[in-house]
């Protein structure tokens, strides 16, 4: 008799994983993130012709990673979580500028996708913690793959091994990655963001000269932790000069990122798992987005 197959594990408290993905400190590099997926050809045709990021890049943020961190940090809600997630992109199809078609649940489109992130938990910890050893990356790498498998989609395009998902994404950030329509819609949103919800009511010029210190940080922070095969793609030169400063503005972000704690430290769907996980007395409920991420253009696509 053919044993049915064992449904896909949660990641726990004791995952590299769920160390790292949840700090606040990780949303340092979620334009690096959104940047790496939409210079893919399919994946970035997809969020120019689905997705609402232009429209309102703050709201569709948060409501995107607010269910990320729930596939990682929901326990033995996360394959239900996953399964959301997914089935938000099952009407997400159509043709790229090229011609071929996309449709977002293909799997090597969705995995790329994903690999953006666990790629960036590798990267968050190295660069606000410590770099991690041959044996911790390796473990990084299964709740990776552990963490695709809350999805329910299929297997074939995820790398055997450690060493086979650095080649697969150098390779990837090398060979198959575009300067995309999509890319340059999101460098320019990068360089001339609208104002977050809490403060439209500035005007403009205000708006402009409050903005210019996060801009600058936030694209220096975005290109210099990209791999070099990205960033030159992107066509951004990488001076002494530019790398001077980003170690710069990181030594003084690590020494900021030692002092918070608990909820200061972690974001609140993390911060829930944490406290289920410790065995808090009655229910842990699922943290709820913000009102305010919930807007009108939330009807598209996230």
């Amino acid at each position: 008799m053919v044993q049915p197959p064992e449904p896909p594990r949660p990641l726990g408290p004791d995952s590299l994983t769920w160390r790292y993905f949840g700090e606040w400190v990780a949303f340092a590099f979620t334009g690096r993130a959104t940047l790496l997926q939409v210079m893919d050809p399919s994946l970035g045709a997809g969020v120019a012709e689905h997705s609402a990021v232009f429209d309102e890049p703050f709201q569709r943020l948060w409501r995107s990673l607010f269910e990320i961190f729930g596939v990682v940090y929901d326990g033995p809600a996360a394959a239900t979580t996953a399964a959301t997630v997914r089935d938000h992109h099952v009407g997400i199809k159509g043709s790229r500028p090229d011609g071929a078609r996309y449709h977002a649940l293909d799997p090597a489109t969705f995995y790329w996708a994903h690999a953006t992130f666990v790629e960036g938990v590798r990267t968050h910890a190295e660069t606000f913690h410590r770099r991690l050893r041959d044996d911790e990356l390796d473990r990084l790498h299964a709740e990776g793959v552990q963490w695709w498998r809350l999805y329910g989609m299929s297997m074939r395009p995820v790398p055997a091994d450690r060493r086979a998902f650095e080649s697969y994404f150098a390779q990837h950030c090398a060979h198959v990655l575009q300067l995309t329509p999509a890319a340059r819609r999101l460098v320019a949103a990068f360089h001339d963001p609208p104002p977050p919800p809490g403060l439209r009511g500035l005007p403009a010029p205000v708006w402009r000269v409050l903005r210019w210190p996060a801009v600058r940080l936030h694209w220096l922070l975005t290109v210099g932790t990209l791999p070099p095969a990205a960033r030159e793609t992107l066509g951004e030169p990488w001076t002494p000069a530019r790398a001077w400063a980003l170690r710069l503005v990181l030594g003084v972000l690590r020494a900021l990122w030692r002092l918070p704690r608990g909820r200061w430290r972690y974001h609140p769907r993390a911060m829930a798992a944490f406290r289920r996980a410790a065995g808090v007395a009655g229910p842990v409920e699922l943290p709820q987005p913000p009102s305010w991420s919930r807007s009108g253009a939330a009807a598209r696509t996230r």
